[in-house]
């Protein structure tokens, strides 16, 4: 029970952050493409790891037979599904991105069944529906325009592949601290990268830079979505089951939103609160199913 509760408040913790998320990427992409924002926001990530792990020594040795399952998460989790959420969110609308990323807890049900063979019961399917039923109140289906289908493609290959990353997790020794499990995932992301963003580095207007708003959004970005979203997920993961961890992934979009209604000044109706709510019952399902 321990465990379920701390895991519970890591993995609301992490999709929390990433709630704020999508605010700072519009922005600060406006300025900064996608791919060179992914690989600069993975440079402060590294250097912000680098820094904890040395301050709280940790052990850096990963195990031959574990590099495959490190590469897995940092090529499918870090690289293309951080790639091409920031690229959806550039190209559509916000609903959008809230509306098929909320299928993410979906497909981890899903990869969890394939993968790692845990067993489906009545009330993991009702949780996920509950939470689903909820977001869709949240964000509405009513205004999505038909120019913004790439930016949906790319969303869902988001989510598909980020659902298949945080069952990988799972895969991942116990024995390894989550910072140098995220760490290295990280580099991996970073390296593949690279010769990418190299040849496009004049995209990004570095006098542009300088201003509090973008290098505060990168840093935003860097330490607190990237490093401290990753390692709280990852972490949280490792002490439920995939499946049902994924239903935290639903905070996202409400925190989002409540953000949108706090700073920007959008409005929320009484659909709001009552998507809210069936997202909170799904998650309480969740923090009081028995190991």
């Amino acid at each position: 029970m321990k465990n379920t509760l701390f895991g519970s408040i890591y993995l609301a913790l992490a999709a929390s952050i990433w709630g704020g998320m999508y605010v700072v990427v519009k922005i600060v992409v406006s300025v900064i493409p996608p791919l060179e924002l992914v690989w600069m926001r993975y440079l402060v990530a590294i250097a912000a790891l680098l820094v904890v792990g040395m301050v709280t020594h940790q052990k850096w040795r990963i195990h031959k037979r574990d590099f495959l399952i490190i590469i897995a998460i940092g090529v499918i989790g870090n690289t293309i599904s951080i790639v091409t959420q920031e690229v959806g969110t550039m190209l559509s609308s916000a609903q959008m991105g809230a509306i098929i990323t909320s299928s993410t807890p979906a497909f981890m049900v899903i990869f969890a069944r394939l993968f790692l063979k845990e067993r489906l019961n009545l009330k993991k399917v009702l949780s996920v529906c509950l939470a689903t039923m909820g977001v869709f109140l949240i964000v509405g289906t009513g205004h999505l325009e038909l120019s913004s289908k790439l930016g949906g493609i790319s969303l869902l290959i988001a989510a598909l592949t980020w659902a298949l990353m945080s069952v990988l997790v799972k895969r991942v020794p116990g024995d390894y601290s989550q910072i140098v499990v995220t760490f290295y995932s990280i580099l991996v992301a970073l390296i593949v990268l690279t010769p990418f963003v190299f040849p496009r580095i004049h995209a990004i207007n570095f006098s542009q830079l300088t201003h509090p708003t973008i290098w505060g959004g990168i840093l935003y970005l860097g330490i607190v979505s990237t490093a401290g979203g990753f390692l709280l997920w990852n972490r949280g993961l490792q002490m439920l089951n995939a499946s049902s961890g994924g239903l935290f992934f639903f905070f996202q979009p409400v925190v989002g939103t409540l953000l949108g209604w706090l700073i920007l000044g959008e409005n929320i109706g009484t659909t709001f609160w009552m998507g809210s709510a069936l997202i909170l019952t799904g998650v309480l399902f969740v923090i009081n199913e028995k190991k």
